[in-house]
């Protein structure tokens, strides 16, 4: 759900597919990890602004937080691991907002780059 109202407001802005694809990517990592470590009943909330040039997302569950940032990607046969990486590699800035007691917010910022071409062809939005 989040992915796809995501992005279908940044091409509604005529933003690039590419960009839109690097953000809906550090976006799933972001949900991922929330669902995994996000501390009981994996629940979490998403947020999202776009405006003055890019994109702004919140992820904020319940979680102690996460790890030190891995200085490298894990060998190829580990299955996990690689989340906060990817996420870092897609987006111009990650922070990540700890709260002892409360949980821990993933903000991720997207400069947008826009798609020239697009205002040629016709929109098509998904229904939600």
């Amino acid at each position: 759900m989040v992915r796809r109202v995501l992005g279908d407001a940044m091409r509604s802005l005529n933003v690039s597919e590419a960009c839109i694809a690097d953000m809906l990517l550090a976006v799933s990592e972001a949900c991922s990890n929330a669902v995994r470590h996000g501390g009981p009943a994996n629940r979490y909330e998403v947020t999202a602004a776009i405006g003055f040039g890019h994109c702004d997302v919140r992820v904020a569950d319940n979680g102690d937080g996460p790890p030190s940032m891995p200085p490298c990607f894990p060998p190829p046969d580990t299955e996990n691991g690689r989340g906060m990486l990817i996420m870092r590699s897609v987006v111009d800035e990650i922070t990540f907002g700890i709260t002892p007691g409360r949980g821990t917010t993933v903000h991720l910022r997207k400069l947008l780059a826009w798609d020239d071409e697009a205002e040629a062809r016709p929109r098509q939005l998904a229904a939600v």
